[in-house]
């Protein structure tokens, strides 16, 4: 399996283990099992409602000397009511609580958005703030506090675009250390990709394989399927491999690292298998060209009458 190099020489195993979506009464045996049969690398957020549930896990793990906290390699993310500064460090002590761990790997803002202080989610613009009250090089620069305090390793950002990366490199002390984004062969995202490489800012692919199960109000009318997709089903039948596996390796092929979500522990071995997948350079140029710039999470859902955000400007602008 590839591993992703950060500046200071701590590796990333490319393949993780994604907790969005993983329900309660799941997510341990999923994260037990994961640990187990080698998975290193797990991303979690305050949002997804279940660090407590992964944190007893990481605990057993431990006692049952599955893994040493060393070993593993550990993701949150900041959520966006906490941007104010002075809500920064006490939101990283939380997740931190949850997971019963004394540091985190890396920490993510998670979106360019932010919420009043207190709002978890808001159905009105009410909820929402312009992010001029907040201004991201403020909340960044005291996540940068987080490093100097041991509270983290590593910083990084998730949803952002090269002009909102731009203007935070202008502004900040640590550079981005990671970008997380949604990609996958619909949307290989090759600009943002390359800058990143560019700037020396690593990059985590999610929604890897369509994000087939999340909420139905935020699907779109006929999205497509790309386990149906006949260039994806016949390499992967050239291969004997489930396309799931196809996109799996195809984004670990070309340098990034990707966090598949799953708590059936087949499904979970095979993702992890999927590094071992010899893609040849005629396939990987084949699963190139399906880039449409379609994007299952199209941002749509942070619109409100009257509000502060669009799909546009977060995307473009």
């Amino acid at each position: 399996m590839n591993k992703l190099k950060f500046r200071n020489g701590d590796t990333l195993d490319a393949i993780g283990l994604g907790t969005w979506k993983s329900e309660p009464g799941e997510v341990y045996n999923a994260v037990r099992e994961a640990i187990k049969i080698g998975y290193r690398h797990i991303d979690c957020a305050w949002i997804y409602d279940n660090e407590a549930e992964i944190g007893q896990a990481f605990q057993d793990a431990f006692d049952a000397g599955d893994v040493t906290r060393e070993e593993l390699f550990v993701t949150s993310k900041l959520w966006n009511s906490f941007h104010a500064t002075e809500d920064v460090e006490p939101a990283i002590q939380e997740s931190l609580k949850a997971l019963k761990l004394d540091y985190l790997d890396l920490y993510l803002m998670h979106w360019p958005i932010a919420h009043k202080p207190g709002i978890k989610f808001s159905e009105d613009a009410s909820g929402f703030a312009p992010i001029e009250d907040y201004p991201i090089a403020d909340t960044w620069q005291a996540m940068e506090s987080l490093v100097e305090k041991g509270l983290t390793k590593h910083i990084g950002v998730s949803n952002f675009n090269v002009v909102k990366l731009k203007d935070l490199i202008s502004k900040c002390s640590i550079v981005p250390e990671m970008n997380q984004v949604e990609s996958h062969p619909l949307l290989s995202q090759n600009d943002l990709f390359n800058f990143c490489s560019d700037n020396g800012i690593l990059y985590t692919a999610y929604s890897p394989l369509g994000s087939r199960d999340r909420a139905a109000a935020i699907k779109g009318q006929d999205e497509p399927d790309m386990f149906e997709n006949p260039v994806l089903k016949g390499i992967a039948e050239n291969h004997g491999v489930h396309p799931a596996q196809i996109l799996i390796k195809w984004a670990e092929g070309r340098g990034t690292a990707v966090i598949p979500k799953s708590v059936n522990p087949k499904r979970l071995k095979a993702n992890l298998d999927s590094a071992n997948i010899p893609l040849s350079t005629k396939e990987m140029e084949a699963i190139n060209g399906l880039d449409k710039g379609f994007r299952f999470l199209d941002g749509k859902f942070w619109e409100r009458e009257d509000g502060h955000y669009t799909a546009q400007d977060l995307w473009n602008n």
